[in-house]
């Protein structure tokens, strides 16, 4: 280490033994002023000298067994009568130790040269016995800003950072002062408000205030998170509030009861074109706020209720003014500005004066700001004329209209600031003229808008055109323009008036539905082919009447409904047809989905059912062929499907279902389901296997299969459609023809289905 090195540290050293040393005479200054406090106050009542007051202390503090500052603080308190010392514990009972920290602090807040030395004191006798680590005094300025007036127990360069808050920055401080409360964060990190010394999480932030009026706020920072206080706590916190606003604001709002306000105040209001009045707080004895006194009105001001000046100046705003106590009402407004220093404007507030005792309601725009103690009222009360002539320019903003008027002898034209928008134009450049407005339009417009003049300044009549302006910046607005003359009594032109309306939005609208209505023309259009194209091929492969099969002894009968609406065209198919090895195929099937896709699916399963059965293979296998096809050659059909096989000669129909509904058999007047037989629909997976069984008709027996459009409601259980349908099938009828007539006639489905029903009857 060298030998300046060395010098430095022992530099060092030396000024924070001095320091220390400051700290404790400081200490112990504080606690000799609130011990001389109360030798003052002995001596006022004893009637004795300084030093029999000292001695006197002394043994009273001997014999209490308490020191000479708790015995202080204690005559100190009893003689002030405040609150400052009346600190209790948890258990309601006074803290000695607490009003003697609040007493010294007192002391050396009283004797202190500026607020620094306020902090200073404060910290270290009431602050720092709390556990908390630093403390900040704010000075609320005029315009709601923040001043950090006095600091402690920052680090170093923090409260050169954080000496002046703008209005607006949403502190712990801010929120005090604008809500008039002690705000209290457990964690200033979670809160996200933004303070000085980050780094300390737990903080409370008191209205420092005295007369109704917050002169700044007092801010303690304590290192951790910091849980709920007890009682005793928060009152400590709002005592040293109280002792800090003392410090903050020494002039206080009482002195200006009896005298007039400044005259840099009075220049102010008298310099202002609008009403304006200044407003001095009137005090209890409490030190609370319960008026404010007229000091000056300038001399612009109107009264509300039309009385002289000299009725309001010098009366209490109440007085003057009494509905204005309503809640949420002037008086309000004033009170909260004088608290918090927070200005506050508005364009419309509600205000009333009484005349003859009755009220007369009164909108006017109000300023309220306040200046050291006092506040500034200006208020514009909006007349019938100025609100009609807002109303109208907020109308004429909000459907974009500009409105113009020219003088034809003098030349001179007043535009609107909407016009000069509208034109692309700053508001001090020249307007267009009437007669010129055709060199700023497209030139397919140029035509129209030449005898739209015409008819203004020649004919002197009214008269209306739309063109495309083109703007000076580069951009086409679509307007619309309508225009009147002022004629004299001897039809001599005077003035045009008339308005520009900005209707590109409109026009734009206009073409994107007629645009739309092609569209959707077409698109109709299109849907009507698609749907009849549709149907043909639906009628061409599925005629709603089949011919009746006679084979072998064997008679098939069909009937095919479609969907009641033509753009639900379905995807039901039958199919019946003698097999080159002489057995019968009877199918039925339903693909999901309509329109042409499920006209399509249904010629694809149809015609590969035919093909695939001429190999002669069992129905079974016939459906595991047929849903590969439906899988893997298709495009995503999927479909329920029955199919039967019927050999003359044993009299067997061999069949099996891929989900579709079992058929039925009529025998002998009774009507049964056949077996619900396992099997998936097809389309479903890749591989698929389906049972088969096998029912021997008899003569006389009919066999029905059928689509579930025949069915099914969409309020009933399937097992209830289905015995509908059988109680409907036992009816006799006297043919085949006639029974499958029957069924679709008594068919109660309500799906808007497509229908197929296929019957096998053996003679």
């Amino acid at each position: 280490m060298t030998a300046d090195e060395t010098g430095v540290g022992r530099l060092a050293g030396t000024v924070a033994r001095l320091r220390r040393e400051i700290d404790e005479e400081r200490a112990a200054a504080d606690g000799r002023a609130l011990v001389e406090l109360a030798k003052g106050v002995l001596v006022e009542r004893l009637r004795c000298g300084p030093a029999q007051a000292g001695e006197q202390l002394a043994r009273l503090a001997e014999r209490a067994g308490s020191t000479r500052v708790e015995l202080a603080a204690e005559i100190v308190g009893e003689a002030s009568g405040d609150e400052l010392a009346t600190v209790p514990r948890d258990d309601g009972r006074p803290d000695p130790g607490a009003a003697v920290r609040l007493r010294t602090a007192q002391s050396g807040a009283l004797h202190a040269d500026d607020t620094q030395a306020v902090a200073e004191s404060l910290f270290a006798h009431a602050l720092a016995p709390l556990g908390a680590s630093a403390v900040a005094i704010w000075l609320a300025g005029s315009d709601a800003s923040l001043t950090l007036a006095g600091h402690a127990g920052f680090a170093t360069g923090e409260a050169h950072r954080w000496r002046y808050v703008p209005p607006g920055v949403p502190t712990p401080a801010r929120r005090a002062l604008a809500g008039r409360e002690a705000v209290w964060i457990a964690d200033l990190g979670e809160s996200g408000l933004p303070s000085i010394g980050a780094g300390l999480l737990g903080r409370v932030a008191v209205p420092a205030g005295t007369g109704g009026r917050i002169a700044g706020v007092l801010e303690i920072c304590w290192p951790g998170a910091v849980a709920p206080q007890p009682l005793s706590v928060r009152k400590q916190v709002e005592a040293l509030a109280e002792l800090c606003a003392a410090t903050l604001d020494a002039a206080t709002p009482a002195r200006f009861a009896d005298r007039a306000a400044p005259s840099e105040l009075v220049d102010l209001a008298d310099g202002l074109l609008d009403p304006a009045l200044v407003l001095g707080p009137e005090l209890s004895p409490e030190g609370r706020t319960t008026d404010f006194r007229v000091h000056h009105v300038n001399g612009r001001f109107v009264d509300l209720a039309g009385r002289p000046r000299a009725a309001v100046a010098g009366r209490t705003l109440l007085e003057a003014y009494p509905l204005a106590a309503a809640a949420g009402s002037l008086f309000d407004k004033v009170e909260h500005v004088h608290a918090t220093g927070e200005p506050f404007r508005t364009e419309h507030l509600n205000l009333a004066a009484l005349i003859d005792q009755v009220s007369l309601p009164v909108t006017a725009g109000v300023s309220i700001t306040r200046h050291g103690v006092l506040v500034l009222v200006v208020w514009r009360v909006q007349d019938e004329t100025s609100r009609l002539a807002n109303l109208l320019q907020h109308a004429q903003r909000l459907g974009r209209v500009g409105g113009f008027e020219e003088e034809r002898h003098t030349g001179a034209i007043v535009w609107n600031s909407q016009l000069f928008s509208l034109f692309g134009r700053e508001p001090g450049a020249d307007p267009v003229p009437l007669a010129r407005i055709a060199e700023h339009a497209h030139p397919d417009d140029v035509l129209a808008l030449t005898g739209f003049v015409q008819t203004v300044l020649h004919d002197h009549r009214h008269a209306s055109a739309a063109f495309r302006l083109q703007r000076p910046d580069g951009v086409t607005r679509h307007v619309r323009v309508i225009a009147e003359p002022v004629l004299d009594p001897q039809g001599v032109l005077l003035t045009v008036r008339g308005a520009y309306q900005d209707v590109s939005a409109q026009h734009w609208t206009e073409v994107a539905l007629s645009a739309t209505q092609d569209q959707l023309a077409i698109t109709a259009q299109e849907a009507a082919e698609h749907t009849k194209l549709t149907l043909q091929l639906q009628q061409v492969i599925m005629p709603p009447t089949h011919p009746t099969l006679d084979a072998f002894g064997l008679r098939v009968a069909v009937r095919y409904r479609p969907a009641a609406q033509e753009e639900l065209v379905g995807g039901d198919w039958y199919d019946a047809v003698v097999l080159p090895s002489k057995q019968i195929l009877v199918s039925v099937g339903d693909i999901t989905g309509h329109g042409i896709k499920g006209a399509t699916g249904m010629v694809v399963l149809r015609n590969a059912l035919r093909g695939l059965a001429a190999t002669g293979a069992g129905p079974a296998q016939l459906l595991t062929w047929l849903n590969l096809v439906a899988h893997h050659l298709a495009d995503s059909i999927f479909a329920t499907a029955i199919c039967g096989l019927y050999d003359p000669h044993t009299r067997v129909l061999r069949w099996a279902r891929a989900g579709h509904l079992p058929p039925v058999l009529i025998r002998d007047g009774r009507c049964d389901l056949l077996p619900m037989l396992p099997g998936m629909m097809l389309g479903a997976v890749a591989e698929a296997s389906y049972a088969e069984g096998e029912v021997v008709l008899e003569p006389g027996d009919t066999l029905l299969l059928y689509t579930d459009g025949l069915v099914e409601r969409r309020n009933l259980a399937l097992d209830d459609c289905l015995e509908r349908l059988c109680a409907a099938a036992r009816e006799p009828r006297a043919s085949l023809d006639d029974l499958l007539d029957h069924l679709l006639d008594q068919s109660e489905s309500d799906t808007d289905d497509d229908t197929c029903v296929v019957g096998v009857q053996l003679p």
